[in-house]
């Protein structure tokens, strides 16, 4: 994977995002994050996806058990039924990967619960396999602040690329020219960008405001 340089970019046309188990039962031992954040990010991660066309898998572990996966992430992809395992380790199941390969992407972009487990495992396994490894850390989380850090730190070790859910959008759109994901852009950060989609909004009613004096 090329570490400088426009191709070590994301590009939507590569990538593919796995999204895995962000279910009750992983929300209910989460301690690195405010739950509350990863969900938003995750749900903003995947709608991103969603305005790109990036193929996007949602998994889930033992889900009869688990929970199923929550209510926002699925209503992204109403028609999707996500892919549920017993194995941990998604790169160790066929009815995930054959999906991955089948796509010829090799800008692997994943995100789980928990970090330390669930994220790590495959992130580690698909490096291996030649696959650019990039991990949404603010859209996964850990048991422990601890458990997130050491495995985000043992994953950069093995070669992937820790990344943050604006970030990803960032390097998709990377043009604001491209103006056929733009708007969807702009509705993703203002329903999920934070303080980012308060000043996205602030701008708006500026400019609005700018039209109206015509100016």
């Amino acid at each position: 994977m090329p570490k400088t340089g426009l191709d070590a970019l994301l590009r939507p046309e590569d990538s593919i995002l796995v999204l895995i188990d962000h279910q009750p039962y992983q929300f209910t031992n989460l301690n690195s994050h405010d739950p509350t954040m990863i969900v938003n990010n995750v749900i903003g991660l995947a709608k991103t996806a969603k305005v790109f066309n990036v193929p996007t898998i949602l998994t889930t572990v033992i889900e009869e058990r688990g929970g199923y996966i929550i209510k926002g992430l699925q209503d992204v992809f109403p028609d999707q039924k996500p892919i549920d395992r017993t194995f941990i380790n998604t790169w160790e199941d066929p009815k995930v990967v054959d999906i991955v390969k089948k796509s010829g992407r090799k800008q692997l972009v994943l995100a789980a619960l928990y970090t330390e487990i669930c994220l790590a495992m495959p992130a580690i396994q698909a490096l291996a396999e030649g696959y650019d490894v990039f991990i949404v850390t603010d859209a996964s989380g850990g048991v422990t602040a601890e458990a997130h850090d050491m495995a985000v730190r043992r994953m950069v070790a093995a070669g992937a690329v820790p990344i943050t859910w604006l970030a990803v959008l960032g390097e998709w759109q990377r043009d604001w020219a491209r103006e056929e994901t733009a708007a969807g852009v702009a509705g993703v950060v203002l329903e999920h960008g934070g303080a980012s989609g308060v000043a996205l909004a602030w701008e708006l009613q500026l400019l609005a405001g700018r039209a109206g004096a015509g100016l």
